[in-house]
């Protein structure tokens, strides 16, 4: 789950994680309001910020500085309905529905600073870099070398000899080892205890008076964590989201949307994987990764067959099932009640193989429904292919 950077930065200050004062705002009028505490306090300007989940706000106009409340305002106006196109949205953009009144600072240097979990080592990784402001995948290409690395052992967590190797690393000043080091356990202290899956600081700001401040920040958690954070899941932005992929969450469902035109619904991650590999061999493209799981009922079936269905790109379907667990029947019974429900809009393409296997070709058999059927997987997804480059 991902949140907006002004919830990341609330979590951040609660662990000593120095960020800039600010206040969000939903209308030109409350970023008037917001603005004019930060000018009373003795700022020369402050900052609008769209918050939209997605990086590269400020190279898509999403960032803006005011020097007066009404400048605060008139800039709010701009951005509040603006749908915002980044490079992390897609040509679709986001709507932006907040803005983050935020104080300006005087900036001396712009650094990295990120922890993600590494799979390899199966540890949390602290990664800094000189060339902040910079999408981390962009210095990762072009000059991996400006990447620094620290694995943290889980049994100790992030040691200070660690912490300030990465700042030596960074060529700070040493009169700002001891408040990097200070900050760097702040973020690692909150990436541990809110189950983070990624935490970025990008920018990591050194002010020209020798402060250190998170300018912006980027959080994702672990949505399997979630039922012990309830207060991080009272922050989920539901506008932010796909409504198919909230949709596929309510009843439990694993759903990703992808940009092909090929619905897939499949029981099993690895083979919802290599569904969607056969129909790129076949030289097609999946519209979705969709996996209802070993133990789905029809309930759950008819819901990922309407998902599915809603969308408008899809040309054609392909479900995928080998009955272990999950029955075939079940799943034929499943597609039978979505499918009068919602009608057949796209080509059908049903592969069965499994437990009660013979049942549930019966029920499709015996449904009236215009379905193509296939025994193996690579016959089923050419078919698939072949559907929707006709439709």
């Amino acid at each position: 789950m991902n949140i907006h950077e002004y919830q990341a930065k609330q979590i951040l200050a609660k662990y000593g994680v120095v960020v800039p004062k600010g206040k969000i705002a939903f209308t030109p009028a409350e970023a008037e309001e917001a603005s004019n505490e930060l000018f009373r306090e003795g700022n020369s300007v402050c900052v609008v910020k769209a918050q939209i989940h997605a990086g590269g706000r400020g190279k898509a106009g999403g960032v803006k500085l005011a020097k007066s409340r009404e400048e605060a305002g008139a800039f709010a106006k701009e951005l509040l309905g603006k749908v915002l196109v980044t490079h992390q949205t897609g040509p679709a953009g986001k709507e932006v529905k907040k803005v983050l009144i935020e104080e300006g600072c005087q900036i001396a240097k712009e650094l990295y600073l990120g922890l993600v979990v590494d799979r390899a080592t199966h540890r949390v990784v602290v990664m800094v870099s000189t060339e902040g402001g910079v999408e981390i995948e962009e210095v990762a290409a072009r000059s991996p070398e400006k990447i620094l690395k620290e694995f943290i052992d889980p049994a100790v967590g992030l040691i200070p000899f660690q912490a300030r190797k990465l700042v030596f690393g960074l060529g700070l000043d040493k009169g700002l080892v001891n408040k990097a080091v200070k900050f760097m356990t702040g973020l690692y202290n909150a990436f541990v205890s809110s189950d983070c899956s990624m935490a970025e600081i990008n920018p990591l700001v050194i002010t020209k008076s020798g402060d250190i401040i998170a300018l912006d920040a980027k959080m994702s958690f672990d949505d399997n964590s979630l039922f012990r954070h309830k207060d991080i899941e009272g922050m989920r932005d539901l506008d932010e989201e796909d409504p198919k992929e909230v949709a596929a969450s309510r009843y439990n469902l694993n759903y990703v949307s992808l940009d092909g035109d090929i619905g897939c619904m499949v029981n099993g991650a690895g083979l919802a994987m290599a569904t969607m590999d056969m129909i790129k061999l076949s030289g097609g493209s999946p519209a979705n990764f969709l996996d209802v799981g070993g133990g789905a009922n029809k309930e759950q079936v008819t819901a990922a067959f309407k998902i599915i269905m809603s969308d408008p790109n899809v040309k054609a379907m392909l479900v995928n099932i080998f009955g272990g667990i999950m029955r075939c029947d079940i799943i034929a019974e499943g597609i039978i009640a979505a499918a009068k429900d919602v009608g057949i809009k796209a080509p059908l393409v049903v592969r069965l193989q499994g437990t009660n296997v013979e049942q549930g070709r019966k029920l499709l058999a015996d449904s009236g429904l215009n379905i193509l059927t296939a025994e193996r997987m690579d016959e089923a997804a050419e078919k698939a292919v072949a559907a929707s480059k006709k439709a």
